[in-house]
């Protein structure tokens, strides 16, 4: 079987990307950017991205802003270079896990404070809720012992 024309491939992989990060509530062009590093693996400077990418600086800068403060990409310095320059870091995949994991928590604490409010009198409701609860806490324990386990694979 012959090998796809890899531009083509590439082109689809990070379009790939932006649509998954979007149905995970990104920016879809935060996850061409994510997606574009992947493949890629190469430093890119804001510039090269833009033009990589054909979206605008503003798209590109929020992009970069969230990739950043996720910990999947990270800012570098070029010396006698005026713009920034960024590049995957080296273990994404935990990193995403963990981020994961937050927001587990944050919709945790959130039926946690409902649960708070249920008139203990209402056996049933505090006895689904409860299984609710459970069911939560086994999603945070595997994504925490997930990105453990990933961070040590490489």
């Amino acid at each position: 079987m012959a090998l796809r024309n890899q531009a083509e491939v590439r082109e689809e992989f990070i379009e790939k990307v932006g649509l998954i990060s979007q149905s995970d509530g990104l920016p879809r062009i935060a996850g061409r950017v994510f997606g574009m590093f992947l493949f890629d693996g190469e430093v890119r400077s804001f510039g090269e991205i833009v033009e990589a990418l054909q979206v605008s600086k503003a798209s590109i800068s929020s992009a970069t802003r969230i990739l950043e403060e996720r910990g999947l990409i990270k800012r570098i310095g070029r010396p006698g270079q005026r713009q920034d320059f960024f590049q995957l870091v080296d273990k994404p995949f935990p990193e995403m896990l963990d981020n994961v994991a937050v927001g587990l928590k944050k919709a945790k604490a959130e039926i946690d404070n409902s649960v708070a409010e249920v008139d203990p009198k209402n056996e049933g409701a505090h006895k689904r809720l409860g299984h609710y609860v459970q069911f939560y806490d086994a999603l945070i324990a595997l994504a925490e012992t997930a990105a453990k386990d990933l961070g040590k694979k490489y």
